[in-house]
C-alpha cells in the first residue's frame, strides 16, 4: 500500500474516494446485489455462543460487508442499496450500509494483493472451532508483544482469548454487549477508557460500523501502541490507514470462515509487505 492510496482519517478516506482520487467515479459504479447473513453458533466443547448479522454489497467481482448487532438493520436496508451507485450509498443515513459500500469500492478498485502489501494465509478446512481457532492464530502473530503485556480486545472472539492466553498475553475484554467471557471473566463496554493501561489493542472490524474506530487509531498514534485489526468488516479499508495508527490487519473477505467447511484464505498485512508504506 502507498501513501497515495491512505486516508489520514475515515473521514478523509470516503472524501477521496467520493472524489475518484483512487479509482473510478463513485457516482458510475452500482451495487448489482445486496444480501444479510445471519448465522447463530456454539462451537463443540464451548459453553456459550454468539450471533452474526453482516451486510454485505457485491460491486461487479467485490464484495463488501459491515457487521451489525443483529436485529438492527431494517429490512429496508437491503433493498435501498440494489442498484444504487456507491456515490449515493457513502451518504446514507445508516452507518452499516456507508461502510459496505465504501468496503465494496476498495474491494474493486484496491483488492488484496501483494502489490497493496498483502500476505495470503490459506486457512485450513475444518470444523467451525478449528477455523476460528487457525484464524486466531493468524490474528494474535500480528501482534509483536513479549509475555505478560496486556492487550485491549475490542469485539470479544473466544478463540482470540484462547490464544493470547496460550502465548502468555494478558487481555481485557471488550464489547458494547458486555457480559462475560466463556471462561466468566467481566467484559467491559467503553473501550477507550480502557484502553489507557493496554500495552496494544487487538480491535474489529466492526468498530467501523459503530463509530468507535477513530478514536481508538487516535489513542494508538498518541500512544505509540500497536493497533491490529481483524477485520470482516471493512477488510478492503482498514489497510489504507496502515502507518495512520494501525499497525496489522487481517483481512477476511467474504465468505467468512464460518459460512463454510472448506479451506478459505486470509489476508494479512503488517506493514513490511512490498508496497506496506510504513
Amino acid at each position: 500500500m502507498t501513501t497515495a492510496t491512505s486516508g489520514v482519517s475515515y473521514d478523509d478516506l470516503v472524501d477521496r474516494v467520493r472524489a475518484g482520487a483512487l479509482g473510478p467515479d463513485p457516482a458510475t459504479q452500482r451495487i448489482a446485489v445486496a444480501f444479510t447473513t445471519r448465522q447463530a453458533v456454539r462451537h463443540d466443547g464451548r459453553g456459550t455462543g454468539y450471533r452474526n448479522e453482516v451486510l454485505s454489497l457485491r460491486l461487479a467481482e467485490a464484495v463488501g460487508s459491515c457487521a451489525v448487532e443483529p436485529g438492527a438493520l431494517p429490512d429496508s436496508a437491503v433493498e435501498d442499496c440494489v442498484g444504487a451507485d456507491v456515490a449515493r450509498l457513502l451518504e446514507h443515513p445508516l452507518p452499516p450500509v456507508r461502510v459496505a459500500a465504501l468496503d465494496a469500492y476498495l474491494m474493486h478498485v484496491l483488492p488484496h494483493t501483494p502489490a497493496q502489501g498483502a500476505g495470503t494465509l490459506p486457512l485450513p478446512a475444518g470444523s467451525s472451532l478449528e477455523k476460528s481457532r487457525a484464524r486466531a492464530e493468524a490474528v494474535v502473530g500480528l501482534l509483536d508483544l513479549p509475555p505478560g503485556a496486556t492487550v485491549l480486545v475490542v469485539g470479544v472472539v473466544n478463540s482470540l482469548l484462547e490464544t493470547l492466553r496460550s502465548r502468555g498475553l494478558r487481555y481485557v475484554p471488550c464489547d458494547l454487549k458486555g457480559g462475560e467471557t466463556e471462561w466468566g471473566e467481566p467484559v467491559v463496554t467503553d473501550a477507550l477508557a480502557a484502553a489507557g493501561p493496554c500495552d496494544a489493542l487487538l480491535v474489529s472490524g466492526m468498530t467501523l460500523g459503530n463509530g468507535t474506530f477513530e478514536p481508538l487509531r487516535h489513542h494508538a498514534l498518541a500512544h505509540g501502541k500497536q493497533l491490529v485489526m481483524f477485520a470482516q468488516t471493512g477488510s478492503a479499508v482498514l489497510p489504507r490507514f496502515l502507518g495512520h495508527g494501525v499497525s496489522a490487519v487481517c483481512a477476511e473477505p467474504y465468505p467468512f470462515f464460518w459460512l463454510d467447511g472448506g479451506p478459505g484464505v486470509l489476508h494479512r498485512y503488517d506493514g513490511s509487505c512490498p508496497g506496506g508504506g510504513r
